[in-house]
């Protein structure tokens, strides 16, 4: 197969960088067309090793480590077939609505994960979720999560409704307008829930006044507003902390 520099119409994307690649073959051999590694790159046996134990494809290869990274540390790659994960509608969700910067969304899926939300829905326009560079601000945590998307917050409601959500979902936009304070001694506490958050430049519309409880996080007049991924990693640490 002739891997090339990544575009979205691509059937496939790829891991650079180690510990990307590791998380790759852990969570998702299945996917994996092929694993390359550099031969300067110093766990070279241990990858090696690793994709024996995964059945995965292995092969050194200088000159397209070379092509695929931009940058000059990177080491490794894993490439792999595109996939759609069904969301678990039992469980709590994050629904990013329009995000557009490739970096926030690797950042928040990694937050995710380290939170223990595994389901993380997007509202299209949004950033590419396979794109190299998501997957590397993610440090492989994609592979370790469920993510969907969907043309319209609608659309992921009524997904939610036909699969498996018995109506006991609680919405939460995260808004700077939003009517309730969130507060370490107030925060709620559902079983099932949803954390909405919008776009990095003009955050969720008025219209999300409408869905659920709408959220504000108190902070003070020395700024506008809070950087998306520290938004959603304060909210998903509140909500996820000891009831």
């Amino acid at each position: 197969m002739d891997i090339k520099n990544y575009k979205k119409e691509f059937d496939y994307s790829y891991t650079l960088g180690a510990f990307p690649t590791f998380e790759l073959v852990d969570a998702m051999p299945e996917n994996i067309i092929s694993v390359f590694s550099g031969s300067s790159f110093t766990d070279i046996e241990k990858l090696k090793e690793k994709c024996a134990a995964k059945n995965v494809e292995f092969a050194v290869n200088d000159k397209l480590i070379n092509k695929l990274s931009d940058k000059g540390n990177v080491y490794t790659a894993g490439v792999f077939k595109k996939y759609v994960r069904e969301l678990d509608c039992a469980k709590p969700h994050v629904v990013l609505v329009n995000p557009s910067d490739m970096g926030n969304l690797g950042t928040i899926i990694r937050t995710a994960a380290a939170f223990g939300i595994t389901d993380i829905a997007v509202i299209e326009p949004a950033a590419d979720m396979f794109n190299p560079k998501t997957i590397r601000a993610s440090m492989g945590s994609i592979f370790r999560i469920r993510m969907k998307r969907f043309p319209s917050f609608d659309e992921y409601m009524k997904y939610t409704r036909e699969n498996g959500d018995t109506g006991s979902r609680q919405i939460f936009t995260f808004m700077l307008n939003g009517e309730k304070p969130l507060t370490v001694n107030d925060c709620p506490k559902p079983e099932l829930y949803s954390l909405v958050f919008g776009n990095e430049a003009s955050g969720l519309p008025d219209e999300f006044l409408d869905y659920g409880t709408s959220i504000i996080i108190p902070q003070s007049e020395l700024v506008d507003s809070l950087n998306l991924t520290i938004a959603a990693g304060i909210g998903m640490y509140m909500f996820t902390s000891a009831k």
